[in-house]
Parts: C-alpha cells; sequence; structure tokens
C-alpha cells in the first residue's frame, strides 16, 4: 500500500517525539470474549507440550550413544539450546507481543520479505510435523485394535482423530489450555512412578558401564533425538496476543517449561538406565513402558502406554493452537487476506487457521514422508537463525524499545550466547541428505513466491488487506 510524503513526514515528527520510550500496540481486548485469555499455568503446559509432551522418544538417544552421553545430552543440552532459545523467545515476545510471534521480529528487524519468510519456514515445518501425531495416536491404538494396522480402516482412524481433534481445539483456547494441563499430568505421573519404585534398585555403575566402549555410535541420531525433544520454544510466541498479561506471564511460563521439560526428560531417564541392566539394541522408540514393566509390573506399562496417546493428543493441541494463531497473526499483519483473520462467532477462535493448519496434515499425513519431516527440520533451522539474528539486530536497532523482560547481557555476550545454537543448527542442515535439500529448497522457493503472489493480490486489489506491514515497518503509531 502507498504511503504519502505529508504522511511519511506526519510518523517521522511523532517518532522523533516518542522515541525515549517506544512500546509496541497492544491488539485490543475482546470484548465478546473478555475471559478467554490464557493465563500462566494453561499456557506453561500449552509451551511443555509444544517441546516435550514427556520422556517418549529419548530411548533413541540412550540406543544411539549409551546411557552416559544420553544423560549428559539430556543435561548439558538445554543450556546450549534450551534456555538460549527460551530466553530469546521471553525478550522478544514481552517487547514485541503479538499474535505472529516470530513473524513480527523478523518483520521489525528486517522488513517484510523476512517477515513472510520467516512466515513460511515456521508454518510449513509445524504443519508438517503436525501429521505425524495423528499417525502416532492410530500406531498406539492398533496394538489394542488391530484392524487398525493397515489398509483403509487405518486410513479411516487417521482422518477421524485429526478431525476430533481440530475440533477440540476450535472449542476455545481455555479449553485446550486446561485440556494441556489435565493431559500432561496424567502422561507425567506414571514416569514419576516409576522413578520413585526404581530407586531400590538404582546401581549408578550402570550409568557410566553399559560397555561404553564397545557402544555403536550413531552421532545423527543422537542429536537428532536431543534436537527433537528440546526445541520449538517458540512456537507459542504466535499466540501472545490471546495471554493475559504477556509481558509477565510469557517469562515465568518459559522458564517453567524448562524445569518441567528437563526433570521430565532426566528422571525418568536415570532411572530406567541405572534400575535394569539394558543393552544397546533394546533401547528403541517405546522401550520406557517395557522398563516400567520390569521395574513395577504390567499395570505400570499400560499406564504409560496410555499416557503415549495422551501425550500425542497433546502435542496435537499445542502445534495446532501455535500454526492456527500464526496464520492469524499474519492476517492482522497484512501478510494473508484479511479473511484469514476471521474467528468464530461461538468461540473466538481463529476458524479458518484451523482448517487450514488441519488440511495441510492431513493430506501430508497419507504419505510416506520421512524425507518430508527431515526437511520440515531443515526448515525450522533456517527459522530459527532467522530469529536469532532478529533478535541481535532489534537489540542494535531498537534498544529504545521498552522489554519489560531482557536478557542481562550486552551485544557481545547475546552474540556468544546465540553463537552455539547457531552452530548446532549449521551441522543439522550440513548432514541433510541430497532429498531433504531438494525439498526444502523447492519449500522456500515457494515460499518466496508467495510472498510476491500476496503482494500481486494486494496491488491489484484481488483480496482484501490489513495495514499492519505498514505500522511495523516503522515504529508504533497510529
Amino acid at each position: 500500500m502507498g504511503t504519502s510524503n505529508s504522511d511519511i513526514t506526519t510518523k517521522q515528527l511523532l517518532l522523533d517525539h516518542h522515541d525515549h520510550d517506544v512500546e509496541v500496540e497492544q491488539p485490543p481486548t475482546d470484548q465478546k470474549h473478555p475471559n478467554n485469555k490464557l493465563s500462566l499455568i494453561p499456557l506453561i503446559f500449552l509451551i511443555y507440550f509444544e517441546v516435550s509432551g514427556g520422556p517418549y522418544g529419548e530411548e533413541s538417544a540412550v540406543g544411539a550413544a549409551g546411557p552416559l552421553l544420553a544423560i549428559l545430552g539430556f543435561l548439558i543440552f538445554p543450556f546450549i539450546w534450551s534456555i538460549p532459545e527460551a530466553l530469546v523467545t521471553a525478550e522478544l515476545a514481552t517487547a514485541f507481543p503479538g499474535n505472529g510471534g516470530f513473524v513480527i521480529w523478523a518483520n521489525k528487524a528486517f522488513g517484510p520479505f523476512w517477515g513472510s519468510l520467516m512466515g513460511s519456514w515456521k508454518f510449513l515445518s509445524g504443519v508438517i510435523n503436525l501429521a505425524s501425531y495423528p499417525v502416532l495416536c492410530v500406531d498406539y491404538l492398533k496394538l489394542v485394535i488391530p484392524i487398525l494396522s493397515s489398509g483403509f480402516p487405518r486410513y479411516f482412524a487417521i482422518l477421524v482423530s485429526t478431525l476430533v481433534l481440530s475440533f477440540l481445539n476450535y472449542t476455545g483456547l481455555t479449553i485446550v489450555g486446561y485440556t494441556a494441563v489435565a493431559l500432561g499430568i496424567v502422561s507425567l505421573l506414571p514416569f514419576l512412578l516409576m522413578t520413585l519404585l526404581a530407586i531400590p534398585k538404582v546401581d549408578p555403575v550402570r550409568w557410566i558401564s553399559f560397555g561404553q566402549e564397545s557402544v555403536t555410535k550413531d552421532w545423527a541420531l543422537f542429536f537428532n533425538t536431543l534436537f527433537w525433544n528440546l526445541n520449538f520454544w517458540d512456537n507459542a510466541s504466535t499466540l501472545a496476543g490471546e495471554v493475559e498479561q504477556p509481558q509477565k506471564t510469557y517469562p515465568k511460563a518459559l522458564f517453567s517449561a524448562v524445569i518441567l521439560s528437563c526433570f521430565g526428560y532426566l528422571l525418568p531417564l536415570l532411572a530406567a538406565t541405572g534400575a535394569i541392566p539394558l543393552n544397546q539394541e533394546n533401547w528403541v522408540d517405546g522401550y520406557l513402558a517395557n522398563v516400567a514393566e520390569m521395574i513395577a509390573g504390567k499395570w505400570l506399562k499400560i499406564w504409560i502406554e496410555l499416557g503415549a496417546v495422551l501425550s500425542v493428543i497433546g502435542l496435537f493441541e499445542a502445534q495446532l493452537t501455535s500454526s492456527a494463531y500464526q496464520i492469524l497473526g499474519m492476517a492482522e499483519l497484512g501478510f494473508l487476506p484479511r479473511i484469514f483473520g476471521a474467528r468464530s462467532k461461538w468461540f473466538n477462535t481463529p476458524w479458518l487457521g484451523i482448517l487450514v493448519s488441519t488440511m495441510v496434515p492431513l493430506v501430508v499425513s497419507y504419505m510416506d514422508f520421512a524425507n518430508i519431516i527431515s526437511s520440515a527440520n531443515f526448515l525450522y533451522s533456517l527459522g530459527m537463525l532467522l530469529e536469532f539474528s532478529s533478535f541481535l539486530w532489534l537489540r542494535k536497532k531498537l534498544p529504545q524499545v521498552k522489554r519489560p523482560f531482557s536478557v542481562p547481557m550486552g551485544l557481545g555476550g547475546l552474540v556468544f550466547m546465540c553463537l552455539i545454537p547457531s552452530g548446532f543448527l549449521v551441522y543439522v542442515m550440513a548432514v541433510a541428505t541430497k532429498p531433504v535439500l531438494l525439498i526444502s529448497t523447492l519449500l522456500t522457493l515457494f515460499g518466496i513466491a508467495w510472498y510476491f503472489f500476496m503482494n500481486i493480490c494486494r496491488k491489484k486489489m484481488w483480496f482484501e488487506f490489513n495495514k499492519g506491514e505498514e505500522k511495523l515497518d516503522g515504529e508504533d503509531i497510529d
């Protein structure tokens, strides 16, 4: 959209008048649904499910490198990856709150092209990962209902589970938030019990013996397992506009979720590897349920398997919420047509964002998507590199912006803090296979083409757009 010279002059005068304390404009509070804002506890568990969902899946780290390195990995990796990402998210989400999260940050730092590309990278990586959750849910259910193993019953079960879980998201953010609390408690309790019951059987020597010399190391699997289990801390930033007092709530929620996730991984891992002498080959996804049976009996194994299904539901709801509110935020910012910001009259949820975020994974879930999932991780890595760059550049470009939470470091310390996780992101991309590189390139080109297509739609007035981009390119003015 064009801007006249007189408008620019007026804006500049306003900027000069207010540059001592620039704050981002808050989205208006919804008057029809004033109590639909997320509070602290539901936000903690939504972030927890964005990142973790429980120790399910950590078994591969033991199988890839043995118990000692797995324990060290889940002990050290949060300090070099999870905590820096959480700190960056806490500062940016409180300084620039609003639906859209990382899209706002990239746009603020480098302009609308990079904001749009960030949105494409993060959305595609999110919804492709989302496709795996109904498949995992059906994979667990087929153990009880064998007919779901293959053919039409399996495809139908994936369709039904996806639609049912999506409808739960449609019913409201408050319901989704407290559902996440309930799912988190029920899925974590069996691991807490397993840890307590394992204490008398734990032999610390098993943590370091386990034939470390003879363990076959699969470093790619080891690091990918750590990466998979401890990323996506910034996903909940896309719904910052739906959070009560985000400047105060986000830092508390993020750091609480960091502690919950780290202990949720470490305690069961220490208990399982210390209580039972096991072989490396046994440690594959789902093996913790067998360990629970050895420690306490069949009843605990069944509870952990049920917890796995509940955890998958929580993961699906959290990721779908993030993706849907990202679409809503991008519509509010003018990156997508205004219609994509449509909300339900009954539940005030972004129904079109939920629909789009459901349809994409529904298609992908019927494909052989091993390479596509790896490509989603590649795109996520690109998005995180852009996010770290945005964080550093905004500190330099807009030091006057009020930051309710600020990482207590100078620019040099912040560069060092971001450098280590950025190096890991580069490593993840460097070991990607040729098919993954090809798919990632094609999806990136799609994201670039989408940005220019949206510009054409705006100029030709084919769709109605908000003017959010113009406001974000300057400072916050009316």
